[in-house]
């Protein structure tokens, strides 16, 4: 019920905020935007804004809180905050950032000044921030925050108690203690809950979980919030390979992995960068964009092409033309939906060696049924449009084959691209969209200039 409440109280700050806005009662913006919202608010209300509204509002946004308003925002619109600031500028407000939201921010600065970043921090802090930035940023190392709380297995659970009174405060997702020997080899974990409730007397090795699996530091971080979705993990310790402890991966930065991976794919498929602005500026988005579009204008040069070959056939049945669109999409359209499924089940880590197998046997079946269905209904519209059965049977035959061969085509396209480092979601589309129609038209024209020359 609290929760309903305080979301309710949000919307209604961001609608006075909006009134506020619109009015221009800027002292009034101020007091809400700085009184009244929380920081990951904030980031959303500057993410939902023009780019002018939006630097309005952040000259508004109190320097005590822009630190943690940065931590929210998309890297995009993260990073043009950022170039404003000098090297001074951003250590004051990093002051508070955990390492590994840190790490994060830093990697978007030039070599240049992240030197100058380090450079202004104390030598612990300094240590932390550059072992996270020696990881790639889409690894376990990358991930995550080397603040952790570690206890000897041979302490008593008393003893524990009493040290962990004298912190003010304990890492955000403390959910367990790690036990590591003395060495800082990592043992196992000791979650609050049942340190809270054990005797005192007994000893960490008593109460403590040594199931718990740790994560490799150079896990990939899809693979990593597998793990964390699988076992409902909240935190987790990260190793190097001779198992030494390193640090912890927090559920917070999970979400985030879940989300960008999610972000990405959407955007891939369609061309876009991952972090693009929704209110970009017209030349930023226009720049961005006619890249890929010039790499679909190739793409369709080659599938005039193919039709360019066939001039006479259609030039004699002036139907094929009519009909040409329906073959290209519907193969377009099957093997979007295949090739989304093997993305997907790529991205949870459902496909492998062992079933791929049983997977290019169940899309062939598949898109064989649904294209003799939809190869009839076709057929027989088109013998009654045209007056001719030959044109009706072409279209059909000319539909199954390219359904099958897309559906193929998308179950094998995505593995072979990963197999090959090239991301599927990017290019997957583009060259499945390619295929199909190349297999459409010459399926389709190639029937007709047999059974018409």
């Amino acid at each position: 019920m609290t929760d309903i409440l305080e979301k309710s109280q949000a919307r209604q700050r961001l609608r006075s905020l909006g009134e506020a806005l619109d009015s221009g009662a800027l002292k009034q913006v101020a007091r809400i935007l700085n009184g009244g919202l929380s920081p990951s608010d904030i980031a959303h209300l500057l993410e939902s804004s023009p780019p002018r509204q939006r630097s309005l509002l952040w000259n508004l946004v109190d320097k005590q809180l822009e630190g943690e308003v940065l931590q929210y925002l998309n890297e995009d619109i993260r990073g043009d905050f950022l170039s404003k600031f000098s090297a001074q500028e951003l250590a004051d407000l990093i002051e508070d950032f955990e390492s590994d939201d840190l790490a994060d921010l830093l990697q978007q600065l030039p070599d240049t000044v992240i030197q100058e970043v380090l450079n202004t921090m104390d030598e612990q802090d300094r240590q932390r921030v550059e072992e996270v930035l020696s990881y790639p940023e889409d690894t376990a190392g990358g991930l995550m925050n080397t603040d952790t709380i570690t206890v000897r297995p041979d302490i008593s659970i008393d003893v524990v108690l009493r040290y962990l009174r004298r912190h003010r405060t304990l890492p955000p997702m403390t959910d367990s203690l790690i036990v590591v020997s003395r060495r800082d080899e990592f043992i196992g974990m000791l979650p609050v809950t049942s340190l809270l409730v054990s005797n005192p007397a007994a000893t960490v090795r008593e109460v403590m979980d040594t199931d718990i699996e740790p994560i490799p530091v150079t896990l990939s971080d899809t693979k990593v919030a597998i793990l964390f979705e699988r076992y409902d993990l909240i935190s987790a310790p990260v190793v190097a390979e001779n198992g030494k402890l390193l640090g912890r991966i927090t559920i917070d930065d999970v979400v985030d992995v879940i989300r960008e991976d999610a972000d990405h794919s959407l955007m891939r498929m369609a061309g876009l960068d991952d972090d693009e602005d929704t209110f970009a500026p017209v030349w930023k988005t226009s720049r961005r964009r006619a890249v890929w579009l010039g790499i679909n204008l190739m793409t369709a040069f080659i599938a005039s092409g193919v039709i360019g070959l066939f001039e006479e056939t259609i030039t004699k049945v002036v139907a094929l033309a009519v009909l040409m669109p329906i073959v290209a999409s519907m193969g377009g359209i099957a093997g979007s939906q295949t090739l989304t499924l093997v993305i997907r089940g790529m991205a949870v880590g459902q496909i492998s060696s062992a079933n791929v197998g049983w997977l290019l046997n169940r899309e062939f079946l598949v898109s064989a049924m649904n294209g003799v269905l939809w190869a009839l209904v076709v057929a027989g519209a088109a013998t009654l449009w045209f007056k001719d059965i030959m044109l009706g049977a072409i279209i059909a035959a000319a539909l199954v084959i390219n359904l099958v061969a897309a559906a193929l085509v998308g179950t094998v396209l995505p593995l072979f691209l990963r197999s090959r480092n090239i991301d599927p979601a990017l290019a997957g589309g583009v060259i499945l969209t390619t295929v199909t129609d190349v297999v459409g038209f010459v399926s389709f024209l190639g029937l007709a200039t047999l059974f018409y020359a």
